[in-house]
C-alpha cells in the first residue's frame, strides 16, 4: 500500500495540533500501536514546533509545509520552512541547545525525534530554507 499527503499551514503555534490531528486522520485507516502513534505525534510536534519558532520566529504570515507518504513498511514525514535556516545542523542536533537563550526551551527537539524515529535527516541553508525527514518503520497489529 502507497499513500501520500501535503499540506500547509500558516506558522502560527495553535496549528501545531492542527498537523498532529491532521497525521493521524491520514493514518488512520492501518493498525498501528497507541505507542507507535504518541511517537508520531510527538515528532511531528517538535518538528513543527521549530519550523515556527525557530525557523519563522513566530511569523504567522509565513506557510509551514508537512508532507507524509506511506508505503507497506515505513512512514515518512518531511516538514519544511522557508525561514532563517539553521547555521550548524551538527550543533543544533546537540542535547539542550537552543536558539531561544532567554526562554523556557530544553532544546531537546532533535533529540526526541532521534530518539522516536528510525531515521531523520536535516538539511537547511541559511535564509532559504529547513527540511527535516523522519521516517518510522511500522507493523501493522
Amino acid at each position: 500500500m502507497k499513500n501520500e499527503m501535503h499540506v500547509s499551514f500558516s506558522a502560527q503555534n495553535s496549528n501545531v495540533i492542527f498537523a498532529r490531528t491532521i497525521a493521524l486522520g491520514f493514518l488512520v485507516n492501518l493498525k498501528i500501536s497507541v505507542n507507535v502513534l504518541n511517537e508520531i505525534k510527538t515528532v511531528i510536534s517538535e518538528a513543527v514546533t521549530n519550523a515556527i519558532v525557530h525557523g519563522y520566529k513566530n511569523d504567522a504570515t509565513k506557510l509551514v509545509e508537512m508532507d507524509m507518504y506511506i508505503d507497506s513498511e515505513e512512514l515518512t514525514i518531511v516538514v519544511k520552512d522557508y525561514g532563517v535556516g539553521i547555521e550548524d545542523v551538527e550543533v543544533a542536533k546537540q542535547p539542550m541547545y537552543s536558539t531561544k537563550e532567554s526562554e523556557d526551551r530544553a532544546g531537546l527537539g532533535f533529540t526526541i525525534m532521534e530518539v522516536f524515529t528510525d531515521e531523520l535527516v536535516v538539511e537547511s541553508k541559511l535564509n532559504e530554507y529547513t527540511i527535516v525527514t523522519m521516517k518510522k518503520r511500522y507493523h501493522e497489529e
